[in-house]
């Protein structure tokens, strides 16, 4: 079986997020696909089956870090969005069954696919002990994510803290079900963006992930409300970057990237 690394939120090899991408038949046992994502090593690794015609949705998916499966992930959906429709296993929008109900792909012409996802309820929490600290910053605000995503967001005073951060990533595994998710207003939007992030994802076994499409569904409401528009790009300023596209429709987010596959190779290890 083929199996693909694909580096989402970015048009060139060796920046944005990488995610394995497999498609199957259908699902083995829950082991296996953990064993693969170990073996994949990467941020989040995507399991992707056809679903019968007349279903909800087209395809079911799943996500498994190197540690655990997870509810909701934007970039290894977004890569298998790349996969189906550059290989030709699904053409137009497609529509995936996941934990967090059906999420909608779509491709546009120049390449582009948006992703429409559930935008995050934010709560507005006070600031815990310890939390800055752990990220070796003082925070403006904290936010409580809600159950989908997990983190909590903390607002820092401007972007030179957020490229600075080299947190305690064990002290930070403390302060939420899944991590960490530290931003700032951009220096200068001419530069292309409007607001910086980094994500750390101490309890799931990533320590900071490269760019996250999730964690936009909380970055998006936050800063649309502050900035004063509903469509807004975020760069996720981790090592390998990436920007993210955001569109705030009420209760749904759309994201917009690029991808592109790096790696395509053979399978061995049946389950």
């Amino acid at each position: 079986m083929r199996i693909r690394i694909v580096d989402a939120f970015t048009d060139r090899p060796f920046a944005g997020n990488p995610a394995g991408v497999l498609l199957l038949d259908a699902f083995p046992d829950d082991g296996w696909l953990q064993r693969v994502a170990m073996e994949v090593n990467h941020a989040e690794t995507a399991f992707a089956h056809p679903l019968p015609e007349g279903d909800e949705a087209d395809w079911a998916l799943r996500w498994f870090t190197p540690a655990t499966e997870v509810a909701l992930c934007g970039h290894a959906t977004l890569a298998t969005a790349h996969v189906l429709h550059t290989t030709g296993a699904h053409t137009g929008p497609v529509r995936f069954a996941t934990r967090s109900g059906v999420l909608t792909a779509t491709p546009d012409a120049d390449g582009m696919i948006t992703l429409d996802f559930p935008t995050a309820p934010l709560t507005a929490v006070d600031i815990p002990d310890g939390v800055a600290e752990a990220l070796g910053a003082q925070p403006l605000a904290a936010l409580d994510t809600g159950p989908n995503v997990g983190d909590l967001l903390i607002e820092l005073a401007d972007e030179k803290t957020v490229h600075a951060l080299r947190p305690d990533h064990r002290a930070l595994g403390a302060h939420s079900a899944r991590g960490v998710i530290a931003t700032a207003r951009a220096e200068d939007r001419a530069r292309g963006y409007d607001y910086v992030s980094r994500c750390f994802f101490p309890n799931v076994g990533i320590d900071e992930d490269p760019v996250t499409g999730s964690a936009h569904t909380a970055l998006a409401p936050y800063w649309s409300e502050r900035i004063g528009t509903p469509e807004l790009t975020g760069l996720q300023a981790s090592p390998r970057s990436g920007l993210v596209r955001t569109r705030l429709r009420g209760a749904r987010t759309l994201l917009s990237g690029r991808a592109v596959t790096v790696i395509e190779g053979e399978l061995l290890a049946r389950p």
